[in-house]
């Protein structure tokens, strides 16, 4: 037994190590000083070949979209203009946007008007929407439409951008472009808006004010687009603009303070009711009035000095 149990513990006790060279040791550790640069130079490589990671993290840890760089504002003095009336302009022999509109002459070029009228402001007026929870429309500014291709749907979305300098000029513009370049379809739309801008004749044509001041219309017009019919009515100082949001936006361009609106027809549909608004505004200009009513209302087209 005592036998059994000696050769039960030799097989239970562990091997013993071999023990190992000095010289097989040192050699490995020359191999690893001179594999650990090569190691360093290969991570330091695949740093350089990753791109930049744009975007920051939010709580959740998700990354978000590109920076997008800031365009610089455009140089006059590099302009080079490509129409007659450009040339005039850049000159000096045209000062004045008044000229322009006396003469009749075409605006082919928006530089022209960012000359001619300093300090033009701009906005987007939302045409588009989306289905909401409660069965609602969502107002959006871009209004996305859909055709059907062989590789599947194909998407444009298309935008309305209003121009004015809130003292008797406005334009209202529309361009479309593909989906994703929104930045390309705003400015398209600016740049529309700007060649259709118009001047406004302001006055007070309320029969309850008369004060000769230039914060309403001076007569009531009628416009078209549609199924969508508008009426301006000139409006007593104080009564503020009673018309719909998107319509206060090129009201407040052109200069006016206090109007009346009565619409009928299909109203939702945004395109025809801005542009009805717009050819109204557009048939100010249209009239032949005696100086006796000009004098009265304090009737006045374009810019107040």
């Amino acid at each position: 037994m005592a036998e059994e149990n000696k050769t039960k513990k030799e097989e239970k006790a562990p091997a013993k190590e071999k023990p190992v060279a000095k010289e097989a040791v040192e050699k490995k550790a020359v191999s690893e000083k001179k594999q650990a640069p090569k190691e360093e130079a290969k991570q330091e490589d695949k740093k350089e070949e990753r791109p930049e990671r744009r975007g920051r993290r939010d709580f959740k840890g998700r990354r978000g979209g590109r920076r997008r760089e800031e365009k610089e504002e455009f140089d006059y003095t590099t302009w080079k203009p490509k129409t007659e009336l450009g040339k005039k302009v850049l000159s000096g022999e045209i000062t004045d946007i008044n000229q322009v509109f006396a003469q009749g002459l075409k605006i082919a070029e928006p530089a022209i008007v960012d000359i001619l009228i300093p300090g033009l402001e701009k906005d987007v007026i939302f045409i588009g929407g989306s289905t909401g929870k409660g069965g609602g429309i969502r107002r959006t500014p871009f209004k996305r439409t859909s055709r059907m291709h062989k590789s599947g749907r194909r998407y444009r979305m298309s935008v309305m951008a209003v121009v004015g300098n809130k003292n008797g000029y406005v334009g209202v513009g529309m361009a479309a472009s593909p989906a994703g370049k929104h930045r390309e379809a705003i400015q398209k739309a600016t740049d529309k808006a700007k060649l259709n801008i118009i001047p406004i004749a302001r006055g007070c044509g309320s029969w309850e004010c008369l004060c000769g001041a230039k914060h309403s219309i001076p007569f009531t017009v009628n416009g078209k687009r549609g199924s969508v019919k508008v009426n301006l009515i000139p409006a007593p100082k104080g009564i503020g603009l009673c018309v719909s949001n998107e319509i206060k936006k090129i009201m407040s361009f052109a200069g006016i303070s206090d109007v009346w609106c009565k619409s009928r027809g299909n109203t939702k549909m945004r395109i025809n009711f801005v542009m009805a608004v717009f050819s109204a505004l557009r048939k100010l200009n249209v009239y032949k009035i005696k100086p006796e009513f000009e004098k009265n209302v304090g009737m006045i087209v374009g810019k107040v000095e």
